[in-house]
């Protein structure tokens, strides 16, 4: 069955767990990361960089053979697909294909940048790359309000997603004084508790439909304490930051100072992450560290969350352990890139960051990338927090051989 299109009604989460569960049909799978923002000139510069790259592998397959068929369909179809359907917007593109398997082909387009040209053939969707974006331009609300009007965003892969916006009655201050002054007071007041409650509830609708994370707010002073008053717990305590911006703001504006306020909040909770991981595995707990253990855990279903680099280099692994855990030969991967991007990626590190996605994906485990190498660099760039373990059988509850 034909995968296609860049799949607007799904999910990203939806694209990479179908991407995921790919079986492995022996024919070359193209998994193609292109960035596609303008140039200096205004026009995109992936052409002579597809050129190259596509005429070199098709040479490293033998002609009439069902892998160079197969390849050369994908570079067909490929080079179709962005000729024709790459809209103007978009600035960073994911193409997954092997024609020889019914036809699969898979296109993600995302407004968010993607930041090398990159190939990979392989016997499977690559997904590291894909997941590493889905976790730089996460799904978040932000909620901008003042005490008559209140507007909602749900941004992701560096969009807007949707938008909503709710307007009151706006009220105007009086000059009139004693009881007639405190009447009106308490009138305001109620007004913006009314106000605060309806703002409130919309946004946690919208979190509880759309499975929101992290909420930033932006308002001014005499909202924002009366939206806190308002909120559940379950909607509080996903509050990531509180920012200064006018409710007249440009979307634009809103979504580059909420982005950094989720860049840096990544920061601390990276640290946070990598601390629980290590003290879990220290206490001979609920984590374990390392490639082949990791791997192993995910084998097994047991990783609630993996804890990778968010570089593929920095992941240190053997392609033995993955041969181990995988019922097909696994193959050499061919990897291709822009001005040296990928020079210092082992073919190891590839097969291995690969496999730990995707297994992650497989079984429902969340993934968690880590920006700075060095927390991770002591344990082989990866870890994962375990759902449960599983305890070692011991001699003590071994059968006792009988007397004679």
């Amino acid at each position: 069955m034909a995968e296609s299109g860049a799949a607007e009604s799904n999910t990203l989460e939806q694209i990479i767990d179908r991407l995921a569960a790919f079986e492995p049909v022996g024919l070359p799978v193209l998994s193609l990361y292109l960035n596609a923002q303008a140039n200096e000139h205004g026009r995109q510069d992936f052409e002579r960089f597809l050129r190259k790259e596509f005429s070199e592998r098709a040479r490293t397959f033998k002609a009439h053979t069902p892998e160079r068929e197969s390849f050369e369909r994908d570079v067909e179809r490929v080079n179709e697909y962005l000729r024709d359907e790459l809209r103007p917007e978009t600035n960073g593109v994911a193409v997954f294909a092997c024609a020889g398997a019914d036809g699969f082909f898979q296109a993600v387009q995302a407004v968010a940048p993607i930041e090398n040209h990159r190939l990979y053939i392989y016997n499977q969707p690559h997904l590291y790359p894909l997941a590493r974006l889905m976790d730089q331009y996460p799904r978040y609300a932000v909620l901008v309000a003042d005490t008559n009007r209140a507007r909602l965003f749900v941004f992701g892969r560096g969009k807007a997603l949707s938008s909503d916006e709710i307007k009151n009655v706006k009220t105007k201050g009086t000059k009139v004084g004693g009881w007639s002054q405190m009447r009106y007071q308490r009138h305001l007041e109620q007004y913006h508790q009314q106000h605060a409650r309806e703002v409130a509830d919309q946004l946690e609708q919208i979190v509880r439909e759309d499975g929101i994370e992290h909420i930033i707010l932006a308002g001014d002073e005499v909202i924002i304490p009366k939206l806190r008053e308002q909120f559940p717990k379950a909607v509080a305590d996903k509050i990531v930051d509180v920012l200064s911006l006018d409710i007249n703001a440009p979307e634009h504006e809103i979504l580059a100072e909420s982005l950094a306020a989720m860049r840096e909040h990544d920061v601390v909770s990276d640290q946070d992450k990598v601390e629980e991981l290590l003290n879990q595995y220290r206490a001979g707990g609920l984590a374990v560290v390392g490639s082949t253990d990791t791997l192993e855990a995910l084998a097994m279903g047991q990783v609630e969350e993996l804890v990778i680099a968010a570089q593929q280099q920095h992941v240190e692994g053997d392609r033995e352990d993955v041969a181990i855990l995988s019922d097909a030969e696994v193959v050499e991967p061919v990897v291709g890139g822009q001005d040296g991007a990928v020079a210092n990626i082992e073919p190891d590190s590839v097969i291995v960051a690969a496999d730990l996605v995707a297994r992650a994906r497989q079984t429902g485990a969340r993934i968690t990338f880590i920006e700075d190498p060095a927390l991770l660099e002591e344990v082989g760039g990866c870890g994962g927090l375990l759902r449960y373990r599983i305890q070692p059988q011991t001699t003590d509850s071994a059968p006792q051989p009988q007397p004679s």
